[in-house]
């Protein structure tokens, strides 16, 4: 790319960077989100034990979120962001519909453990990606659009393979069938890489500043973050209680999750823009907002759950978007490979823990739980609004 170019032009292609690496996106979760919600019983129907099922879903994220912290860190010193990326989403897709050949479950297990290093491989690298483009159109609004595109995936995904088993399709047919989209999805990310401009140019950047450590005010947010993980409520926990205590009927459960990934991606653009114009401050009230789910989806009745799972919603939106595009107007170029990485290895270690934290709550007191859920999720917006009080530097 040429050294000078007009800031038009400039805007137009981070513009079209962010819209490739959201449809890369939507196909990418229309694979491997649609195959999620198939892999307990693929695994059940293959032969595995209910605590083998858990065992697989621990290890994946478990290997997934530890290697982040490594192919950040390698992606950074490398400066090799498109082949950490390219490579990553390769495994990550193509492990998919490999399932559809698995013949045990253990093979199907080594699969699914596969398809989480595949995307352990690319975020770090993908996000600093995006942190380079989304620098040229606003951080918030650039992370909130490609969260949207992300979320499109995400509801597809599982409704794809729902209407699939519906018409008499079966577990192998419905993996096999996510070759498609996963061949779509490289297709275009290929074509993005050759056709993007390189604003992760190694002249931007001098090799010296990888030696440097990253700045006070990350360990700080990334301190937020963690409280945020290990106070919100994963959905699985959710849809139990609504199935466990009669609140939502099973049929309805499918329809509450998709209602909150629908605000979810709403959300992500709105905030998106507000972050870009009042920075910091909207996640912080973004989080306090979302804190209000907990009490609402396990305390209250049906009207309660819709509305609480539509603040769930809120929440997760502004995790998947201006909680990433804070870390990327915080972090220099050099270093933002390595601070993604060590931002999702933590924010997954402390959202395992407060996941099993909550659930172990939940069989003692639902009270107990709301008050945890809420406490923390609060202190955490109480410390990104002390970030957003801070000076810029």
């Amino acid at each position: 790319m040429p050294k000078e170019v007009s800031p038009e032009i400039l805007t137009r292609q981070a513009w079209r960077l962010v819209v490739l690496l959201g449809v890369v996106s939507l196909l990418a979760d229309l694979t491997y989100e649609g195959a999620r919600s198939l892999i307990g019983p693929y695994l059940g129907w293959l032969g595995a034990s209910a605590v083998a099922v858990g065992v697989v879903a621990g290890a994946g994220e478990l290997v997934g979120y530890s290697l982040r912290l490594l192919s950040g860190y390698l992606s950074d010193r490398t400066r090799r962001y498109w082949t950490f990326t390219l490579l990553g989403y390769g495994i990550n897709l193509l492990a998919v519909p490999a399932l559809a050949l698995a013949g045990r479950w253990e093979v199907a297990a080594a699969l699914i453990v596969a398809e989480r290093v595949g995307k352990a491989l690319r975020t770090p690298a993908r996000d600093a990606l995006l942190a380079y483009a989304t620098a040229h159109v606003g951080h918030g609004r650039g992370f909130g659009l490609h969260e949207a595109l992300d979320q499109i995936g995400a509801v597809a995904g599982p409704l794809f393979l729902s209407g699939l088993l519906l018409t008499g399709s079966g577990y192998r047919e419905a993996f096999a069938m996510l070759l498609w989209p996963a061949l779509l999805a490289l297709a275009v990310l290929g074509w993005t890489c050759q056709q993007a401009p390189h604003f992760h140019d190694a002249s931007d950047t001098s090799r010296s500043e990888h030696t440097r450590p990253l700045p006070r005010l990350f360990w700080l947010y990334l301190a937020g973050a963690a409280l945020l993980a290990a106070g919100y409520a994963d959905f699985p926990l959710i849809a139990y209680h609504f199935r466990h205590a009669n609140v939502l009927s099973e049929a309805h459960i499918p329809l509450a999750y998709a209602w909150a990934m629908a605000v979810d991606a709403l959300a992500a653009v709105g905030l998106g823009a507000l972050f870009d114009r009042k920075g910091i401050l909207v996640l912080a009230i973004a989080i306090a907002s979302g804190a209000a789910a907990a009490p609402l989806v396990f305390l209250g009745g049906k009207g309660a759950a819709w509305v609480g799972m539509a603040l769930w919603g809120v929440g997760m939106g502004a995790q998947e978007s201006i909680l990433r595009a804070s870390l990327a107007q915080m972090i220099t170029p050099a270093h933002r490979g390595k601070a993604f990485g060590v931002f999702h290895a933590v924010f997954g270690l402390f959202w395992f823990i407060g996941s099993a934290v909550l659930g172990l709550l939940y069989t003692t007191s639902r009270g107990a739980l709301v008050a945890v859920a809420t406490g923390l999720q609060l202190v955490s917006a109480i410390v990104f609004g002390w970030l957003a009080l801070q000076p810029k530097r």
